[in-house]
């Protein structure tokens, strides 16, 4: 059996916000505690699916002799790394009703966490190249998206109501996660050929190719229209 890293996750977010302590005033301090729980959670909660081997049975073990916090008590600060993409690209969006500024912080306290670990030795300079890259997405992005996704609500406002979708041809029906192929002023297309979707010039200016979304569309008379939309992923 492998041995227990020498800090594991949950030493490393105690410690870290213990060195922010002094230097954030307490509002923003406060925020760094929020985004380490959130963290947590996504971690504990989500973190074992990418173990194998060793890891994975004695997170196994611990977790069902009643660890649920197993995965940040037992996994060192590489697993923290490499799983930020998971919390920043899908706990964040999917898993947490937050506000833009949270979304933003989720960037901003990653990457100060990234940059603590490196600077005591915890992280390699590879592994903190792609946190401040993830972090600084995330820190951009996520509130585009946040945005992106509220302006889209409202278009499904606006849109016709389809009262008998099984009435409207497979081929004038979709529902599903598409990502954004194309976007002009006024207009997105998505994967498969799907559009144009005509849209206010804010959606247009949020949007980015890439991007994926959550959608019900409808073609109606030749034109498509949206009638449902979930969640916005950069």
């Amino acid at each position: 059996m492998s041995a227990l890293p020498e800090l594991t996750i949950d030493d490393a977010l105690v410690r870290f916000l213990d060195a922010q302590r002094s230097r954030l005033a307490p509002r923003t301090f406060r925020r760094y505690e929020e985004i380490c729980d959130l963290l947590r959670n996504c971690l504990n909660g989500y973190g074992h699916i990418g173990l194998s081997g060793l890891e994975l049975k004695r997170w196994e073990r611990a977790y069902e002799a009643g660890d649920e916090e197993a995965f940040c008590h037992l996994m060192g600060p590489e697993q923290l790394v490499d799983n930020l993409g998971e919390f920043l690209g899908y706990f964040m969006i999917r898993k947490v009703a937050a506000g833009q500024e949270v979304l933003r912080a989720a960037g901003t306290v990653t990457k100060s966490l990234a940059r603590w670990l490196h600077q005591q030795g915890w992280i390699d300079d590879e592994a903190l190249a792609v946190a401040v890259d993830r972090g600084g997405d995330a820190a951009r992005d996520l509130p585009k998206a946040d945005e992106l996704a509220s302006l889209l609500y409202e278009l499904t406002q606006r849109s016709p109501r389809v009262d008998d979708p099984n009435a409207v041809a497979d081929d004038d029906w979709v529902e599903d996660r598409l990502q954004i192929e194309r976007v002009e002023p006024g207009a997105l297309w998505f994967e498969g050929g799907v559009g144009p979707l005509k849209v206010p010039k804010q959606v247009t200016e949020l949007a980015q190719e890439g991007w994926s979304v959550t959608v019900v569309l409808a073609r109606v008379q030749g034109a498509w229209h949206l009638l449902e939309v979930g969640n916005v992923y950069p």
